[in-house]
Formats: C-alpha cells, sequence, structure tokens
C-alpha cells in the first residue's frame, strides 16, 4: 500500500512537455543571440576604431578626432531632437482621433494610410525633401530672419532652402508612423471601465481622455518617441540628399551642418587608412548614442510602469 503521510496537500509536480521546453531552448538563444550580434558590433567598432585614438591629431581631417566628431554629434542630436519635437505631438493627436474619435471605417482608414508612410523607402523622402519641401521653405526661412534674426538660430537663411532644419521636418515625418501606430495601439487598450467610470462621474470626452486614456498609456508613448528618436538618429539617405555638408553652425536655417550617419554615408565608399578609422569611430559614437537613448527610453518607462491605469 502507497502512503502519502509524506505528500504535501495542494501542490502538484510541473510536467514539462517537450514543446514546452523546445519553445523555452529556442527563446534563450534568440535572446543569447542578439546580445552577441550587439557585442560583436560593439567589439568590431572599437577595435576599427582604435587607431585614431593613437593616431596623430595632424594626420586626421580636423586636426583630433573630437574636433571632427563634436559638430556631427551636434548635428545629429538638434535633427533628431526637432523631429522628435515637431512628430509627437501630432502622433499622439493622430492616434487618439484614430482610436476615440473618428468612426471605425474612417479610422481604419487613416491607420492604413499613415502606416504606409512607413514604407516609403528613405530615398523618396530624401527627394521629396530636396525638390519639394525644401524651394518652399526658403520663403519662411526668410521671414524668420527678417523677424526674428536676433535670435541665434535664426541668424541668416538658405537660399536654397537644403538646411537642417528641412531635414529635421523631413525625418519628422518619416517617424511620424512609428509614434502612431504605437501610441494608437497603447490608446486601444485602456480598459473600458475605466473611461466609463470617468464618463459617468460628468466628465467630458476631453476629460476622460486627459484622466484614464493618456496616463494609461503614456509609458507606451514614451517607447514609441524613443523608438521614433532611434530611427531619426540613424537615418543616413534622407538627410544625406537633403544637406549640403559644410561647417557647423547653430543657425537652423542657413546651408551647413551634417550628421553622423550622412556623413559615413558619403565618404565611406572612398575612404582608406586613417580616415577609414575616423568614420568607424564616429560610427562608434553614434551606436553609444542610440544605446545611451535606449537605455534612457527603459529607466523613464519603468519608472512610469507603477501608474499605468491598469492596476
Amino acid at each position: 500500500m502507497t502512503s502519502d503521510r509524506g505528500a504535501r496537500p495542494g501542490r502538484r509536480r510541473t510536467v514539462r512537455r517537450p514543446g514546452d521546453i523546445t519553445f523555452h531552448g529556442a527563446a534563450l538563444a534568440s535572446g543569447l543571440t542578439i546580445l552577441a550580434i550587439l557585442a560583436g558590433v560593439a567589439i568590431f567598432l572599437v577595435v576599427e576604431a582604435a587607431p585614431v585614438l593613437t593616431a596623430d591629431p595632424e594626420e586626421l581631417t580636423a586636426g583630433g578626432f573630437g574636433r571632427y566628431v563634436l559638430p556631427l554629434i551636434a548635428g545629429t542630436v538638434i535633427a533628431s531632437v526637432i523631429a522628435m519635437v515637431v512628430a509627437t505631438p501630432v502622433a499622439v493627436g493622430i492616434a487618439l482621433f484614430i482610436s476615440h474619435y473618428a468612426h471605425r471605417r474612417v479610422g481604419t482608414s487613416v491607420g492604413f494610410v499613415v502606416d504606409l508612410l512607413a514604407a516609403v523607402p528613405s530615398v523618396v523622402f530624401g527627394m521629396w525633401g530636396w525638390q519639394v519641401l525644401a524651394p518652399r521653405m526658403v520663403p519662411l526661412y526668410r521671414w524668420l530672419e527678417a523677424n526674428l534674426g536676433f535670435i541665434p538660430v535664426f541668424g541668416s537663411a538658405s537660399s536654397t532652402g537644403r538646411t537642417l532644419m528641412t531635414a529635421s521636418l523631413v525625418l519628422a515625418v518619416m517617424i511620424l508612423p512609428i509614434i502612431t501606430s504605437v501610441s494608437r495601439e497603447v490608446f486601444l487598450q485602456t480598459p473600458r471601465l475605466h473611461e466609463e467610470a470617468a464618463l459617468a462621474l460628468g466628465a467630458t470626452k476631453w476629460e476622460m481622455i486627459r484622466t484614464a486614456v493618456l496616463p494609461f498609456g503614456m509609458p507606451g508613448v514614451i517607447g514609441g518617441t524613443m523608438l521614433g528618436l532611434g530611427r531619426a538618429l540613424g537615418e543616413t539617405m534622407a538627410v544625406a540628399i537633403i544637406l549640403s555638408p559644410g561647417v557647423f553652425t547653430w543657425v537652423l536655417i542657413d546651408s551647413g551642418n551634417s550628421t553622423i550617419p550622412a556623413e559615413i554615408a558619403l565618404n565611406f565608399p572612398e575612404a582608406s587608412g586613417l580616415r577609414l578609422s575616423e568614420l568607424i569611430g564616429a560610427g562608434l559614437v553614434l551606436f553609444l548614442i542610440t544605446l545611451a537613448v535606449n537605455l534612457l527610453a527603459r529607466w523613464v518607462v519603468a519608472r512610469r510602469a507603477d501608474f499605468s491605469g491598469a492596476n
């Protein structure tokens, strides 16, 4: 007779089926593969960029790697931040319209059109920015110079419109579908009971959105914004086509400036020796900036996760 005296009541042994073990192993291997690839890219960049750190500054492009890369960092960050500031409010507004204001058929159609923007190649956006947007921005830039020229960023206007501001606006259009898609999906997941409770207490539709929908979806909006910022930081062809590279200037509506991706794309094919290491070093700096942005996004989202509206 088998005795159950030593068995604990209410506890059952978990049986792991072969399919669960296989899936667990595949998922673990995928995660480790991503980490290995990321580490491999970092090691490659560090090794290839190392000669720049020990080379004679006179042998480098601008008399030193720091003097070469700092203007590119400034151009990259400024263009990306402007794009994010312009695109985020528009994207959140479109997401709210699709999820809470528009009729279902209208919202679906608008969402489909916005998602199509993500399928447009970068080179098409670059040609559009160069041939269409840039010439139409010239009158605005001249007005800004005439009326706000006392502000350093509007000190002088370009006659071609191929400026950092134009590139930033094109980047804003490019990251718009990313932020919109993420925000829309998060807003649609807002608990229905929270929305009905706010309306039952006498809140208007906007008050309901402000008190129930936005707090719930804010971590997702931040995540989508950081994804868009990452896309803007790494964009190459559109910026390279629009900008006419030159000496860095803080004037946003004047010609000149460049970004790290555009600099690499324009000079990498003919580069060799220290010049090649210099460009790879710039890529390493961009890699570190992107990594820092993603870590910051994870930290911000984690801080807001305690109040997501779903607890």
